[in-house]
């Protein structure tokens, strides 16, 4: 007969290197269940980031002026494109030649369009010959190539429930790699050979040369792939909902430009708003001559570069807008609305006294996007998402080589064991379930998958349990 004290179970110790096991546990199971989404959003986002200068060549005919000469005013200009249109197509936007040797685009919205679209007449400034007619999207201005393929990025050509898989990609992403951070930190703290997790070893085989690789390549693009996580979740449909929140409710909005007439009706401005809706059109008739006088009544506010963009009003009450779309380093989005009844200004929004945060966020946008800086911004992004890429790469080939050698070769390698935090202390099981819930209701796809993740262990666990339970009883 057994005695009490043999009978009662022993409380859990306390193990040394929970948390560290815990990160593996977090990062194989997340990159083994949500690396085929970050994979993806790497290769079309590398894709995206050479995007502009593909749109250089394939566009130059529509891009490119027959002359450096600018003979014609805006309002002869936009006559020009109207003569190309239909009756149904209302007058959306002029952006003016930007240098000489480019065309003017006049932007008209018309039924049948998408949301955020526009249709673009590419006008000779010089000749007033028309060089092109396509589908322009958002501030951007991107022209059909580069738009398929940023939503080939953005939601897989599939509209708006394609967004689930780069929200679920943006959200992991940056959790991956900080645990991915916290694990390359235990390894080199112990590691003999340091090198071997800054620099790839290449006289390693096998699973070694794997784990080198990625441990040494991970440290490298850590930075970047948590900039992208951060930025990238700004553009999703429900973390950065959240986002936005945040930012309103620790007074980090973009400044507004007032464009109502009555400035009671003004609304805070948003970076992506064109990616939100239709393109609304103006509920009268523009003067084409009236987009001289109101550029140059804005070149006399705070528009001084050359990529600059002209609206008139989007219906009755509201000022015409002149603002600098220039997103290249330095950042040019100054803005002037005007009265066109009396051509006075009524409102001017300039950078230059944006709050920092505001700034910021405008530089990461355009970072993401990879118009900061050019063709070098391109070439730093590329990398990354090639980076990245391998990544994801080199991790399922570090699972596979961890598979049994022996029996059945179809065989996949164990995951690190579970429950370790059942040797934590109290203290960090408590610290790591309010991480789990802020973290879940934040970035909601996180917090959903990250439920799935424990019921899919939870219920292998007790498969498990039970299958070895029936091997005990049969021995």
């Amino acid at each position: 007969m057994r005695s009490d004290a043999a009978s009662t179970p022993r409380p859990t110790r306390v193990r040394r290197g929970w948390f560290p096991q815990l990160l593996l546990r977090l990062h194989f199971s997340a990159g083994v269940l949500v690396g085929p989404f970050i994979l993806v959003a790497a290769v079309s986002g590398g894709l995206y980031a050479l995007a502009p200068s593909i749109e250089q060549a394939v566009y130059h005919d529509e891009l490119t002026a027959t002359t450096d000469e600018t003979n014609l005013t805006l309002g002869d200009q936009i006559r020009a494109a109207e003569t190309v249109v239909g009756p149904d197509a209302a007058l959306n936007a002029v952006r003016p030649a930007p240098n000489p040797g480019d065309t003017t685009r006049v932007m008209f919205a018309e039924a049948g369009l998408g949301a955020s679209e526009t249709r673009a007449i590419f006008v000779d400034p010089g000749t007033g010959e028309i060089r092109g007619d396509l589908t322009a999207y958002g501030t951007s201005g991107s022209l059909p190539l580069r738009t398929w393929i940023s939503n080939l990025h953005r939601n897989l050509n599939l509209g708006e429930p394609g967004r689930m898989y780069s929200e679920l990609a943006a959200s992991w992403l940056g959790i991956v790699a900080v645990a991915g951070a916290g694990l390359w930190i235990a390894r080199i703290r112990k590691s003999r050979a340091k090198k071997d997790l800054i620099r790839p070893n290449r006289a390693f085989r096998g699973y070694r040369s794997s784990v080198s690789w990625h441990s040494s390549l991970g440290i490298w693009v850590l930075v970047g792939a948590l900039f992208l996580s951060a930025t990238g979740i700004t553009w999703s449909q429900n973390a950065g909902g959240n986002v936005g929140n945040l930012r309103a409710a620790l007074g980090w909005g973009t400044p507004s430009l007032a464009t109502a007439l009555d400035p009671a009706a003004a609304s805070e401005a948003d970076e992506h708003a064109h990616h939100h809706g239709p393109v609304a059109a103006p509920t009268g008739e523009a003067n084409p001559d009236t987009f001289d006088a109101m550029l140059a009544i804005a070149q006399r506010i705070n528009v001084n570069t050359g990529l600059v963009e002209i609206r008139p009003p989007a219906e009755a009450g509201q000022a015409w807008v002149v603002q600098e779309i220039q997103r290249s380093y330095p950042t040019e989005v100054d803005s002037v609305a005007i009265n066109g009844a009396t051509m006075e200004v009524v409102d001017r929004s300039d950078f230059a006294e944006f709050p920092l945060p505001a700034k910021l966020t405008r530089w990461g946008i355009d970072l993401h996007m990879g118009s900061m800086f050019g063709i070098a911004n391109q070439v730093v992004l590329l990398l990354l998402a090639a980076g990245i890429a391998s990544l994801v790469v080199l991790g399922y080939t570090m699972w596979w080589r961890r598979r049994p050698t022996r029996g059945d070769r179809l065989a996949l390698a164990k995951p690190p064991r579970r429950g370790v935090l059942r040797g934590a202390p109290w203290w960090g099981i408590g610290l790591v379930a309010v991480g789990a819930v802020a973290i879940g209701w934040f970035l909601p796809y996180v917090g959903w998958t990250l439920l799935g993740f424990l019921v899919i262990d939870t219920v292998e666990g007790l498969v498990q349990r039970r299958r070895a339970g029936r091997a005990a009883r049969a021995v």
